[in-house]
């Protein structure tokens, strides 16, 4: 199956089940209380990591054979979800979480023969009797790690989408199709699950999704790293999770020196830290997402360098980080908030909020140029393979349905159908760059760069705030950049980061659109232009 169609797949799955797992949530005891701990200050249904985890496992069960590595995969996520889901109605506590991770670890570990024989600094290989008991203990850590670190909206899951979009490209580089399989559907799950989940979360992640993303990022590096492509460093797991395993050691070497019980949640995560000293909601996240964005990189570029130098990365960055917030601790230093009068620049910008002209333009803008976009590729693209062609017939049944009959059709069903539409262009691009004409591949670019322009613009100045942004804006921007950086590493690369690139900004136009809201001329344009695309693919395909 091809990736493009495996990341679909997934954000469609993820976005469909997460709403209705949202209404049988309180009859299941799947709600988040606020309490002293916590940031929230309203009860939120813990079933966000439903979307993820089905986000996942659907898909790995429909492209990939089911060996003993892929069984033991699957056994693992439904294990941690199990245990996820009745620690979230229940409150197990932390042994039989750990129990929970210890038999999901297991079957890969000693029934999938997915271990650890390459460690930093230590030439050979480790005996399977060092080795296995190594790796169940560093997976169960990766687990927690992520676990731990789902303190605020969106926290988690970007963070480990970060990660997940470093293993796609190394995946992808070296080849590594279980890799890059598993990591976009990962990607896709977490993505349908930031729909609901941007500050104020609409739903949160809870154990069950926490927990098998931690599993799926441990299983994923481990597999590069030691059977995948084994050129890579050993050192290279510490850059690809990031800040997740060394805020678990710290929050632990904090717990155990202030003789704290070690399983007892407290407030010193990195990004209580961050609040504590002033930074709000929005900026704490931003600030972690940017430094998991310069590991992730540097996890990317570094990838062939010695343990030594992978290691060192890692170090210099968690010591500044940590440096700088035990400094500020210890002098009380706290953000400063400036109660005066506003800025030049925001005078302006409130200005420019007010003018009709500075927002509609923008929006004329998406409304015409992303139609006519997804209509150009269908229509001049050189070749249609006919899975493509079947894939279309099937998702123009929804926009179809949804023009005739509008309330038999889901919102967030026919914004899957929207998407799926609207990266054809990518999906050409990358599985057969020679099959999009040259001009045509040129006019593309050329309205890309004109609808990120109009985006820019709209998001920022939108008096109405139908499309706000949030910190998943900031990470997809973080991802973006991340992605232009990688996209430099080679040829195949580069296809393949235009590819997502040209995706994303499809996408968000989409988003926009559909915000205007249903029966609107720039929604139902859309609509007519998705319906219209899509029979063209169909009819080219089997023609």
């Amino acid at each position: 199956m091809n990736p493009f169609l495996q990341l679909l797949l997934a954000v469609a799955v993820s976005m469909v089940v997460i709403p209705v797992a949202r209404r049988v949530a309180p009859r299941l005891g799947l709600v988040d209380l606020p309490d002293a701990r916590k940031v929230h200050t309203v009860p939120i249904p813990r079933v966000g990591g439903w979307g993820i985890t089905l986000g996942i496992l659907l898909p790995v069960l429909l492209i990939l054979k089911l060996d003993p590595l892929v069984q033991s995969f699957l056994i693992g996520c439904m294990t941690l979800f199990a245990f996820g889901v009745w620690d979230d109605s229940r409150t197990i506590g932390h042994w039989l979480k750990f129990l929970g991770q210890l038999i999901a670890v297991a079957f890969v570990v000693y029934y999938g023969d997915l271990w650890v024989s390459r460690v930093p600094f230590i030439d050979g290989a480790l005996p399977a009797a060092i080795g296995k008991p190594f790796t169940v203990f560093a997976l169960v850590g990766v687990v927690n790690a992520i676990n731990h670190s789902d303190g605020l909206d969106g926290l988690a899951g970007g963070e480990a989408l970060l990660s997940l979009l470093a293993l796609t490209v190394l995946g992808y580089t070296s080849g590594g199709a279980l890799v890059l399989s598993i990591a976009l559907v990962s990607i896709g799950g977490i993505f349908g699950f930031l729909r609901y989940n941007s500050h104020p979360a609409y739903v949160f992640m809870g154990d069950c999704g926490s927990q098998v993303l931690g599993f799926t990022l441990g299983f994923l590096v481990v597999y590069l790293t030691q059977t995948s492509n084994t050129a890579v460093s050993a050192a290279l797991p510490l850059l690809i999770i990031g800040l997740p395993i060394a805020d678990i050691l710290s929050v632990l070497y904090q717990r155990i020196r202030g003789r704290m019980n070690w399983f007892k949640a407290t407030r010193n995560h990195v990004h209580h830290r961050l609040m504590e000293i002033g930074f709000d909601h929005y900026e704490t996240v931003v600030i972690i997402y940017s430094i998991q964005v310069a590991f992730v990189v540097s996890a990317v570029l570094a990838r062939y360098q010695s343990d030594l130098m992978v290691a060192l990365l890692y170090l210099v960055g968690l010591a500044a980080l940590f440096s700088a917030l035990t400094l500020a601790e210890r002098t009380g230093w706290h953000v400063a908030r400036a109660h005066g009068r506003p800025s030049r620049v925001s005078r302006a910008m409130a200005a420019l909020n007010g003018s009709d002209l500075i927002v509609k333009g923008p929006l004329y803008v998406i409304t015409c140029t992303t139609p006519f976009a997804i209509l150009l590729s269908a229509v001049f693209v050189a070749r249609i393979r006919s899975d493509l062609a079947i894939a279309a017939a099937a998702i123009a049944v929804v926009p179809a349905i949804h023009l005739l009959w509008p309330q038999r059709i889901n919102t967030a069903l026919l914004r899957v159908a929207i998407y799926a539409t609207a990266v054809f262009p990518a999906w050409v691009l990358i599985s057969d760059p020679a099959a999009m004409p040259r001009p045509v591949f040129v006019l593309t670019g050329a309205l890309i760069i004109l609808l990120v322009a109009a985006i820019v613009v709209y998001m920022r100045l939108d008096g109405n705030r139908r499309f706000e942004t949030t910190p998943t804006d900031y990470l997809i921007a973080c991802g973006v950049v991340a992605l232009l950086v990688c996209g430099a590493i080679g040829i195949s690369s580069r296809n393949f980061v235009e590819a997502i690139l040209l995706a994303t900004v499809l996408m968000y136009a989409s988003e926009i659109i559909v915000g205007t809201g249903r029966g609107s001329r720039a929604r139902r344009w859309l609509e007519c232009s998705t319906l219209g695309a899509l029979l063209i693919i169909s009819l080219r395909g089997v023609l």
